[in-house]
């Protein structure tokens, strides 16, 4: 038997951003298990809009826990919630992270600030080493600085929260009344191909006993 080598991480990085087949098999792959999974309509439209919802939120790395969490609150299907935040993706990051910024900063009464990917991308990243710093600094002779990671919190992390909820309740809304009469009507034609597929293979085994007599 060959072993499976695992992927590198430049590997994994690439694959994050276009995913192997594309981002249209991604899609199919996503809807496929959604319709497939065994749950009421009502229960898995409700999971997939607390994912769409979290996909507007900037806790990145923890969308499929909150994701689920808010599931379980509202009822919902707790994997449909985790498959919906693919809504948040490198495709839909730009128009989401710019619109939920520019409306935090509305909200807030704050001037209206750069809103483009590439001072979004390089905000976050600095607020994770800044994060990582402070941690590593515990263990060493190191000082850690909280400066950064304010001005962080002020200018780009509370603006984008803030201003994520309602395009984000309005995306949940809208995922919620797509979803739900699709999954209805898929499931009902899924009933009734295996009901055909019952009384068919039953059909036969009767055919083939009174074939014996």
């Amino acid at each position: 038997m060959f072993k499976r080598k695992p992927r590198s991480y430049m590997r994994a990085f690439t694959e994050f951003f276009y995913p192997r087949g594309g981002w249209y098999r991604a899609t199919r792959y996503v809807i496929y298990r959604l319709r497939r999974l065994p749950d009421p309509a009502d229960r898995i439209a409700r999971g997939i809009a607390a994912g769409v919802f979290v996909s507007f939120s900037p806790l990145f790395g923890l969308h499929f826990v909150t994701a689920a969490l808010i599931a379980w609150v509202v009822r919902g299907n707790l994997l449909a919630a985790v498959l919906a935040t693919f809504v948040g993706n490198p495709i839909t990051f730009p128009f989401i992270a710019s619109i939920s910024l520019r409306l935090g900063n509305r909200f807030l009464g704050l001037p209206p600030r750069d809103t483009n990917l590439t001072y979004i991308v390089d905000a976050f990243a600095r607020a994770s080493h800044d994060i990582w710093h402070n941690i590593t600094a515990i263990f060493t002779h190191e000082t850690a600085e909280w400066a950064g990671l304010a001005l962080f919190l002020d200018r780009v992390f509370l603006p984008y929260l803030v201003g994520g909820i309602l395009p984000g309740l309005g995306a949940a809304m809208i995922a919620f009344g797509l979803s739900r009469p699709i999954i209805t009507a898929y499931q009902k034609r899924r009933v009734k191909q295996l009901r055909k597929r019952y009384e068919k293979r039953m059909a036969e085994r009767t055919h083939a006993k009174e074939g014996e007599t």
